[in-house]
């Protein structure tokens, strides 16, 4: 693995009355050299999982964008794609499962994927709108030992980049659960309520190490302390 140009550790969001001061990630060119390893709170043996984050680009409609990567020394085993056509995807170590959905661009959208091993049932949502079901990969399992990356799709364990698939733009809130959370959870983060970060990636906490021309910005995100609870609802 190439070393980094750049290793900065990310500590802490700090939580204020009313807002949330969060760390973005900006990637401001194409290029094969500027990533960002996200440190895992627990080996990524899943069964199922959500996975969300907050995402802005210009490169709709241009190439393939990469949003989250996962690779093991032997494979491929989670990654997550805008395609060229504007579909949103992931793969598990294989064919991929694909979304038709509006339009992701320059203004900021909260993206959700979920996934169940037992059933099969793959999910998106959209700024808290959620997708049809699709069945996929039943049975399966992720592999655990590999490592997680944001900006890059790697062709092997953590190298061979392409910066013509590289991701321009920014991410922020990058959280992961080794559950299936439930559709008003994932509408009340995209709403601002406060919710618990994830038990494998927490944005909060999770050791971030950045490679290259990244740039770390910190803004307010609003909070909603009187969203209605799930049991209220």
């Amino acid at each position: 693995m190439r070393p980094p140009e750049v290793l900065i550790l990310i500590a802490v969001s700090t939580a204020l009355a009313g807002s949330i001061r969060i760390k973005t990630l900006v990637f401001p060119t194409e290029t094969c050299r500027s990533f960002v390893e996200m440190v895992p709170q627990k080996p990524l043996k899943l069964t199922a999982f959500t996975l969300c984050m907050r995402v802005a680009t210009e490169l709709s409609g241009r190439r393939g964008i990469i949003l989250f990567a996962y690779w093991t020394k032997d494979y491929d085993e989670l990654n997550v794609w805008l395609e060229l056509d504007g579909r949103l995807s992931f793969y598990l170590a294989g064919a991929g499962v694909l979304f038709k959905v509006p339009e992701l661009g320059a203004l900021q959208t909260h993206l959700c994927v979920t996934w169940d091993s037992s059933s099969g049932l793959a999910a998106l949502f959209m700024d808290g709108k959620r997708s049809l079901s699709k069945i996929y990969r039943k049975g399966h399992t992720v592999s655990p030992g590999g490592r997680v990356i944001l900006g890059q799709d790697p062709d092997f364990y953590l190298g061979d980049f392409n910066d013509q698939q590289s991701f321009v733009g920014e991410i922020s809130d990058v959280n992961m659960w080794d559950f299936v959370q439930s559709d008003s959870t994932i509408q009340g983060m995209f709403a601002g309520k406060r919710v618990s970060g994830g038990n494998v990636f927490d944005w909060e906490t999770t050791e971030l190490r950045i490679y290259g021309n990244v740039e770390v910005a910190i803004r307010e995100l609003d909070t909603l302390d009187c969203f209605p609870e799930e049991d209220d609802i």
